[in-house]
């Protein structure tokens, strides 16, 4: 069985750009919410193992 990724949410991307030079804080918060309203990617590795050490939940 194929794994289909949801589609774009252009809407969302455009109006929540992630900032230019982002904090480590900033893109966890922009990943965060962009699980939340649009499926085109998954948050990547490296900072989802920063945010297990945080116990932060995705």
């Amino acid at each position: 069985m194929a794994i289909t990724k949801q589609k774009l949410n252009k809407e969302w991307h455009l109006k929540n750009k992630m900032p230019e030079k982002a904090t480590l804080e900033q893109r966890i918060g922009w990943h965060l919410e962009h699980v939340k309203y649009c499926g085109c990617r998954d948050i990547p590795e490296k900072l989802k193992e920063e945010m297990k050490k945080r116990n932060i939940k995705y």
